[in-house]
Protein backbone atom coordinates (compact mmCIF):
# COMPACT_ATOMS: atom_id res chain seq x y z
CA UNK A 1 0.00 0.00 0.00
CA UNK A 2 1.35 3.43 -0.99
CA UNK A 3 2.07 5.68 1.95
CA UNK A 4 0.10 8.92 2.21
CA UNK A 5 2.12 12.09 2.72
CA UNK A 6 0.98 15.63 3.39
CA UNK A 7 1.90 19.14 4.46
CA UNK A 8 3.78 18.03 7.57
CA UNK A 9 5.74 15.19 5.96
CA UNK A 10 9.51 15.62 5.97
CA UNK A 11 12.13 14.71 3.39
CA UNK A 12 13.36 11.73 5.39
CA UNK A 13 9.81 10.44 5.90
CA UNK A 14 9.08 10.69 2.18
CA UNK A 15 12.31 8.91 1.23
CA UNK A 16 12.22 6.29 3.98
CA UNK A 17 13.38 3.01 2.47
CA UNK A 18 14.24 4.61 -0.89
CA UNK A 19 17.72 3.78 -2.20
CA UNK A 20 18.99 6.42 -4.64
CA UNK A 21 22.34 4.75 -5.28
CA UNK A 22 23.34 5.16 -8.91
CA UNK A 23 21.13 8.22 -9.38
CA UNK A 24 22.69 11.53 -10.42
CA UNK A 25 20.73 14.64 -9.49
CA UNK A 26 21.24 18.36 -10.02
CA UNK A 27 19.92 20.92 -7.52
CA UNK A 28 20.16 24.66 -8.15
CA UNK A 29 20.51 26.96 -5.15
CA UNK A 30 22.58 24.62 -2.99
CA UNK A 31 23.89 27.28 -0.62
CA UNK A 32 20.92 27.80 1.71
CA UNK A 33 17.50 26.68 2.87
CA UNK A 34 15.61 24.20 0.74
CA UNK A 35 18.56 23.61 -1.56
CA UNK A 36 20.84 22.48 1.26
CA UNK A 37 18.15 20.22 2.73
CA UNK A 38 17.39 18.72 -0.68
CA UNK A 39 21.06 17.96 -1.28
CA UNK A 40 21.38 16.50 2.22
CA UNK A 41 18.53 14.05 1.99
CA UNK A 42 19.36 12.93 -1.56
CA UNK A 43 23.01 12.29 -0.70
CA UNK A 44 22.00 10.55 2.53
CA UNK A 45 19.98 8.12 0.42
CA UNK A 46 22.92 7.37 -1.84
CA UNK A 47 22.48 9.77 -4.76
CA UNK A 48 25.32 11.53 -6.50
CA UNK A 49 24.43 15.23 -6.32
CA UNK A 50 25.59 18.27 -8.27
CA UNK A 51 24.65 21.51 -6.55
CA UNK A 52 24.86 24.94 -8.09
CA UNK A 53 25.44 28.21 -6.30
CA UNK A 54 26.35 31.77 -7.15
CA UNK A 55 28.81 31.83 -4.23
CA UNK A 56 30.70 28.54 -4.01
CA UNK A 57 32.42 29.45 -0.76
CA UNK A 58 29.04 30.08 0.87
CA UNK A 59 27.76 26.77 -0.51
CA UNK A 60 30.71 24.86 0.92
CA UNK A 61 30.10 26.40 4.34
CA UNK A 62 26.38 25.62 4.16
CA UNK A 63 27.07 22.03 3.13
CA UNK A 64 29.88 21.42 5.64
CA UNK A 65 27.64 19.25 7.85
CA UNK A 66 26.03 17.61 4.81
CA UNK A 67 29.12 16.10 3.19
CA UNK A 68 29.70 13.55 6.02
CA UNK A 69 26.07 12.39 5.77
CA UNK A 70 26.39 11.20 2.18
CA UNK A 71 25.71 7.46 2.05
CA UNK A 72 28.19 5.02 0.56
CA UNK A 73 30.58 7.82 -0.32
CA UNK A 74 28.10 9.44 -2.70
CA UNK A 75 29.80 12.51 -4.18
CA UNK A 76 28.48 16.05 -3.81
CA UNK A 77 29.95 18.35 -6.44
CA UNK A 78 29.46 22.09 -6.84
CA UNK A 79 29.17 24.22 -9.96
CA UNK A 80 29.17 28.02 -10.05
CA UNK A 81 25.91 29.42 -11.43
CA UNK A 82 24.46 32.91 -11.21
CA UNK A 83 20.92 32.69 -12.56
CA UNK A 84 20.80 36.48 -12.93
CA UNK A 85 23.37 36.15 -15.74
CA UNK A 86 22.69 34.35 -19.01
CA UNK A 87 26.45 34.21 -19.56
CA UNK A 88 26.83 32.31 -16.29
CA UNK A 89 23.86 30.01 -17.09
CA UNK A 90 25.38 29.13 -20.45
CA UNK A 91 28.86 28.66 -19.01
CA UNK A 92 27.63 26.33 -16.25
CA UNK A 93 25.49 24.40 -18.70
CA UNK A 94 28.35 23.98 -21.15
CA UNK A 95 30.69 22.80 -18.39
CA UNK A 96 28.26 20.06 -17.43
CA UNK A 97 27.65 19.13 -21.06
CA UNK A 98 31.39 18.74 -21.53
CA UNK A 99 31.46 16.20 -18.70
CA UNK A 100 28.86 14.15 -20.63
CA UNK A 101 27.53 12.56 -17.42
CA UNK A 102 23.75 12.09 -17.54
CA UNK A 103 21.20 13.18 -14.94
CA UNK A 104 18.18 11.35 -13.55
CA UNK A 105 16.55 14.43 -12.05
CA UNK A 106 17.06 18.20 -12.28
CA UNK A 107 15.56 20.28 -9.47
CA UNK A 108 15.33 23.98 -10.37
CA UNK A 109 15.19 25.12 -6.77
CA UNK A 110 16.96 28.50 -6.65
CA UNK A 111 15.14 31.80 -6.70
CA UNK A 112 14.54 35.28 -5.30
CA UNK A 113 11.37 36.76 -3.80
CA UNK A 114 9.78 40.20 -3.52
CA UNK A 115 13.03 42.04 -4.05
CA UNK A 116 13.25 45.78 -4.79
CA UNK A 117 12.90 46.72 -8.44
CA UNK A 118 16.08 45.98 -10.33
CA UNK A 119 17.54 44.34 -13.39
CA UNK A 120 19.65 41.29 -14.07
CA UNK A 121 22.97 41.46 -15.86
CA UNK A 122 21.07 41.18 -19.15
CA UNK A 123 18.53 43.90 -18.36
CA UNK A 124 15.58 41.73 -17.34
CA UNK A 125 13.37 42.46 -14.33
CA UNK A 126 15.20 40.72 -11.48
CA UNK A 127 12.61 38.16 -10.43
CA UNK A 128 11.46 37.13 -13.91
CA UNK A 129 15.07 37.10 -15.14
CA UNK A 130 16.42 35.06 -12.23
CA UNK A 131 13.55 32.73 -11.36
CA UNK A 132 12.46 31.98 -14.92
CA UNK A 133 14.84 33.06 -17.69
CA UNK A 134 18.02 31.91 -15.94
CA UNK A 135 16.54 28.47 -15.37
CA UNK A 136 15.00 28.45 -18.86
CA UNK A 137 18.44 28.70 -20.44
CA UNK A 138 20.30 26.51 -17.94
CA UNK A 139 17.82 23.63 -17.89
CA UNK A 140 17.36 23.62 -21.66
CA UNK A 141 21.14 23.43 -22.05
CA UNK A 142 21.11 20.23 -19.98
CA UNK A 143 18.27 18.43 -21.75
CA UNK A 144 20.73 16.30 -23.80
CA UNK A 145 22.02 14.88 -20.50
CA UNK A 146 18.62 13.70 -19.27
CA UNK A 147 18.23 9.93 -19.17
CA UNK A 148 15.08 8.22 -20.44
CA UNK A 149 12.72 8.26 -17.47
CA UNK A 150 14.31 11.42 -16.05
CA UNK A 151 12.36 14.23 -14.43
CA UNK A 152 12.70 18.01 -14.26
CA UNK A 153 11.20 19.82 -11.27
CA UNK A 154 10.67 23.58 -11.17
CA UNK A 155 9.96 25.14 -7.80
CA UNK A 156 7.07 27.56 -8.07
CA UNK A 157 4.92 28.95 -5.26
CA UNK A 158 1.40 29.64 -4.11
CA UNK A 159 2.50 33.14 -5.09
CA UNK A 160 1.63 32.25 -8.66
CA UNK A 161 -1.97 33.03 -7.70
CA UNK A 162 -1.03 36.71 -7.40
CA UNK A 163 -0.49 37.20 -11.12
CA UNK A 164 -0.37 35.57 -14.52
CA UNK A 165 2.66 36.35 -16.68
CA UNK A 166 2.57 39.57 -18.68
CA UNK A 167 4.08 38.76 -22.06
CA UNK A 168 3.53 42.31 -23.32
CA UNK A 169 5.46 43.93 -20.47
CA UNK A 170 7.63 41.30 -18.74
CA UNK A 171 10.13 43.89 -17.50
CA UNK A 172 7.65 46.39 -16.00
CA UNK A 173 8.59 49.00 -18.59
CA UNK A 174 5.01 50.31 -18.62
CA UNK A 175 3.60 48.76 -15.45
CA UNK A 176 4.05 50.08 -11.93
CA UNK A 177 6.43 47.72 -10.18
CA UNK A 178 5.07 45.81 -7.22
CA UNK A 179 7.42 43.26 -5.59
CA UNK A 180 4.79 40.56 -5.08
CA UNK A 181 3.24 41.08 -8.51
CA UNK A 182 6.68 40.51 -10.04
CA UNK A 183 7.15 37.46 -7.84
CA UNK A 184 3.76 36.09 -8.87
CA UNK A 185 4.57 36.52 -12.55
CA UNK A 186 7.87 34.68 -12.17
CA UNK A 187 6.27 31.82 -10.24
CA UNK A 188 3.53 31.41 -12.86
CA UNK A 189 6.33 31.32 -15.42
CA UNK A 190 7.95 28.45 -13.50
CA UNK A 191 4.75 26.42 -13.86
CA UNK A 192 4.22 27.27 -17.52
CA UNK A 193 7.84 26.36 -18.29
CA UNK A 194 7.27 22.89 -16.82
CA UNK A 195 4.07 22.49 -18.85
CA UNK A 196 5.84 23.36 -22.10
CA UNK A 197 8.94 21.31 -21.27
CA UNK A 198 6.83 18.28 -20.38
CA UNK A 199 5.03 18.46 -23.72
CA UNK A 200 8.35 18.48 -25.55
CA UNK A 201 10.01 15.66 -23.63
CA UNK A 202 7.34 13.17 -22.59
CA UNK A 203 7.68 11.30 -25.90
CA UNK A 204 11.19 10.41 -24.73
CA UNK A 205 9.90 9.23 -21.35
CA UNK A 206 11.11 12.41 -19.60
CA UNK A 207 8.59 14.36 -17.53
CA UNK A 208 8.57 17.86 -16.08
CA UNK A 209 6.51 19.10 -13.17
CA UNK A 210 6.24 22.19 -10.98
CA UNK A 211 5.62 22.43 -7.27
CA UNK A 212 4.94 24.65 -4.30
CA UNK A 213 7.15 23.80 -1.32
CA UNK A 214 4.99 25.74 1.14
CA UNK A 215 5.71 28.81 3.22
CA UNK A 216 9.15 28.43 4.76
CA UNK A 217 11.19 31.03 6.61
CA UNK A 218 14.51 30.89 4.78
CA UNK A 219 16.91 33.34 3.11
CA UNK A 220 14.34 33.64 0.32
CA UNK A 221 12.55 36.19 2.50
CA UNK A 222 15.58 38.44 2.96
CA UNK A 223 13.86 41.32 1.14
CA UNK A 224 10.60 41.17 3.10
CA UNK A 225 9.94 44.46 4.83
CA UNK A 226 7.26 44.72 7.56
CA UNK A 227 4.98 46.25 4.89
CA UNK A 228 5.53 43.34 2.50
CA UNK A 229 5.02 40.79 5.28
CA UNK A 230 1.68 42.42 6.10
CA UNK A 231 0.72 42.29 2.41
CA UNK A 232 1.55 38.59 2.40
CA UNK A 233 -0.48 37.91 5.54
CA UNK A 234 -3.41 39.91 4.12
CA UNK A 235 -3.57 37.60 1.12
CA UNK A 236 -3.99 34.64 3.47
CA UNK A 237 -6.57 36.32 5.72
CA UNK A 238 -10.11 34.97 5.78
CA UNK A 239 -13.26 37.10 5.82
CA UNK A 240 -13.27 36.78 9.60
CA UNK A 241 -9.83 38.35 9.78
CA UNK A 242 -7.97 35.17 10.69
CA UNK A 243 -4.72 34.51 8.82
CA UNK A 244 -4.45 31.04 7.32
CA UNK A 245 -0.75 31.48 6.56
CA UNK A 246 1.19 28.59 8.12
CA UNK A 247 4.93 28.10 7.92
CA UNK A 248 6.67 24.78 7.41
CA UNK A 249 10.13 23.90 8.64
CA UNK A 250 12.81 23.31 6.01
CA UNK A 251 12.60 19.46 5.90
CA UNK A 252 8.83 19.77 5.43
CA UNK A 253 9.36 22.40 2.73
CA UNK A 254 11.72 20.23 0.71
CA UNK A 255 9.48 17.16 1.03
CA UNK A 256 7.33 17.94 -2.00
CA UNK A 257 10.46 18.19 -4.15
CA UNK A 258 11.65 14.70 -3.26
CA UNK A 259 8.10 13.31 -3.39
CA UNK A 260 7.58 14.69 -6.91
CA UNK A 261 10.98 13.54 -8.07
CA UNK A 262 11.33 10.08 -6.55
CA UNK A 263 8.11 8.76 -5.04
CA UNK A 264 5.15 9.90 -7.15
CA UNK A 265 4.43 8.15 -10.45
CA UNK A 266 5.92 10.16 -13.30
CA UNK A 267 2.72 9.97 -15.35
CA UNK A 268 0.78 11.39 -12.41
CA UNK A 269 2.96 14.47 -11.93
CA UNK A 270 4.11 15.15 -15.50
CA UNK A 271 2.87 18.55 -16.65
CA UNK A 272 1.12 19.11 -13.32
CA UNK A 273 1.59 21.28 -10.22
CA UNK A 274 2.15 19.67 -6.82
CA UNK A 275 1.80 20.91 -3.25
CA UNK A 276 1.96 19.22 0.16
CA UNK A 277 3.15 15.95 -1.44
CA UNK A 278 0.21 15.55 -3.79
CA UNK A 279 -0.93 16.71 -7.22
CA UNK A 280 -2.94 19.92 -6.84
CA UNK A 281 -6.35 20.45 -8.41
CA UNK A 282 -7.14 23.43 -10.63
CA UNK A 283 -8.79 26.07 -8.44
CA UNK A 284 -9.74 29.54 -9.72
CA UNK A 285 -11.60 30.54 -6.55
CA UNK A 286 -9.77 33.72 -5.52
CA UNK A 287 -10.80 33.21 -1.89
CA UNK A 288 -9.19 29.76 -1.75
CA UNK A 289 -5.62 29.17 -0.64
CA UNK A 290 -5.09 25.77 -2.24
CA UNK A 291 -4.70 24.49 -5.75
CA UNK A 292 -3.34 25.92 -8.98
CA UNK A 293 -4.80 28.63 -11.19
CA UNK A 294 -5.94 27.44 -14.61
CA UNK A 295 -3.88 30.10 -16.40
CA UNK A 296 -0.72 28.54 -15.01
CA UNK A 297 -1.45 25.18 -16.66
CA UNK A 298 -2.79 26.58 -19.96
CA UNK A 299 -0.87 24.85 -22.81
CA UNK A 300 -1.36 27.78 -25.18
CA UNK A 301 -0.09 30.19 -22.52
CA UNK A 302 2.89 27.89 -21.92
CA UNK A 303 3.79 27.93 -25.62
CA UNK A 304 3.44 31.70 -25.78
CA UNK A 305 5.80 32.06 -22.80
CA UNK A 306 8.27 29.65 -24.41
CA UNK A 307 8.37 31.74 -27.59
CA UNK A 308 8.68 34.98 -25.62
CA UNK A 309 11.47 33.50 -23.49
CA UNK A 310 13.42 32.40 -26.57
CA UNK A 311 13.02 35.90 -27.97
CA UNK A 312 14.22 37.50 -24.75
CA UNK A 313 17.30 35.30 -24.30
CA UNK A 314 18.14 35.30 -28.01
CA UNK A 315 18.33 31.52 -28.30
CA UNK A 316 16.03 28.80 -29.60
CA UNK A 317 15.76 25.34 -28.08
CA UNK A 318 14.49 22.62 -30.40
CA UNK A 319 13.81 19.67 -28.09
CA UNK A 320 11.21 17.68 -30.02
Amino acid sequence: MTKAFGAESTTDEVLEGVDLSGKRILVTGASAGLGVETVRTLAAHGASVVGTARDLAKARRALAEVFPQAAKGAPIDLVELDLASLKSARKAGNELLAQARPFDVIIANAGVMACPQGKTEDGFETQFGTNHLGHFVFVNKLVPLLKPGARVLTLSSAGHRISDVDLDDPNFARTEYQPFTAYGRSKTANILFAVALDRRLKGRGIRATSLHPGGIQTELGRHLTPELIEQMRARWRTSSGESTLRFKNVPQGAATSVWSGFVARSEAVGGRYCEDCHVAEVNDDTTSRIGVRSYALDPARAEALWSKSEEMVGEQFSLN
